[in-house]
């Protein structure tokens, strides 16, 4: 009887399986065909990118997209840029991010509900609604139209998710742990960083996701960096490729391409772990 209930549950099991492949197929392929047609974009001329409609495969390959993009359009400089910012950014937010969710998870102090809930409340604020007061103090530090003054204010918004994480694994952690610290002579930060290295999984997930984060940010590079374009990013960069009159689709195209592929190789790399980091973040 067992084993024909186990068979039945393995039929049962086979038919959805049947049913639900060739759906997720048709979604995936409905997702991820506007990234390949952009890829296919990159290496056609610009008749062949308005002439062979949906099809991706040039008709006749032309190289001379990235070369435009690249060296005409300036990209290798956007190219620096953005990883500067983003890499900068993020390890600030980072470091931002683990000290506060440290002292609000491990030290009792006064007003440090309502901190916790201003906190969360940022959570429901528009990053771009800030833009403005970010303006102002980067304009009177005298960090406007620099590269300091972009990975500042890059860093300054949209932290409080990481600060939960934090907050959700240092109030895991058993108390013993610091109390063995303690007894050891450590101070504040000598048990922060023993500490630390334990939370690889939260680590991974707020680096992932501020680097990527960054990497895509357009109004800060673009407003901050008026006085100096040589400054902006991969994403402001974009507006290279559109004239007075007209737009090179197919710089654009390569542009894009440029842009997004080094992250989609990256996450495509890094999927398992951020899986995991991302598992290990919602259970801490």
């Amino acid at each position: 009887m067992a084993t024909i209930t186990q068979g039945a549950k393995r039929s049962r099991a086979v038919r959805a399986n049947l049913i639900a492949l060739p759906i997720l197929l048709v979604i995936g392929l409905v997702w991820v065909y506007p990234f390949l047609w952009t890829i296919s974009a990159a290496f056609k001329t610009q008749t062949g990118m308005f002439t062979s409609g949906a099809s991706l495969v040039p008709d006749q390959w032309n190289f001379d997209n990235f070369v435009r993009a690249w060296v005409n359009a300036g990209f290798s400089g956007y190219f620096f840029n953005t990883v500067l910012y983003s890499a900068a950014s993020t390890l600030v937010e980072l470091i931002k991010a683990a000290l506060c969710g440290y002292v609000l998870a491990r030290y009792d102090f006064p007003g440090r509900t309502l901190l916790y809930r201003m906190i969360v409340g940022t959570l429901f604020i528009p990053v771009a609604s800030i833009i403005v007061p970010q303006f102002v103090l980067i304009e009177n530090l005298g960090l406007l139209n620099t590269r300091a003054g972009v990975i500042l204010a890059m860093s300054g918004g949209a932290g409080a998710l990481y600060v939960l994480l934090f907050v959700g694994f240092f109030s895991s952690v058993p108390s013993d742990l610091f109390e063995a610290a303690k007894l050891d002579g450590a101070g504040f930060l000598k048990t922060f960083q023993l500490i630390l290295p334990l939370a690889k999984p939260v680590i991974a997930v707020v680096v992932i996701f501020q680097f990527i984060s960054s990497w895509n940010e357009f109004n800060i590079p673009l407003v901050f960096t008026l006085g100096q374009p040589d400054l902006q990013n991969l994403a402001v960069g974009m507006l290279s490729f559109q004239g007075e009159h007209a737009t090179d689709w197919t710089g654009f195209a390569a542009g894009m391409t440029i842009s997004f592929l080094p992250m989609l190789m990256i996450f495509l790399f890094f999927q398992n772990y951020f899986t995991r980091g991302l598992a290990g973040a919602t259970k801490g």
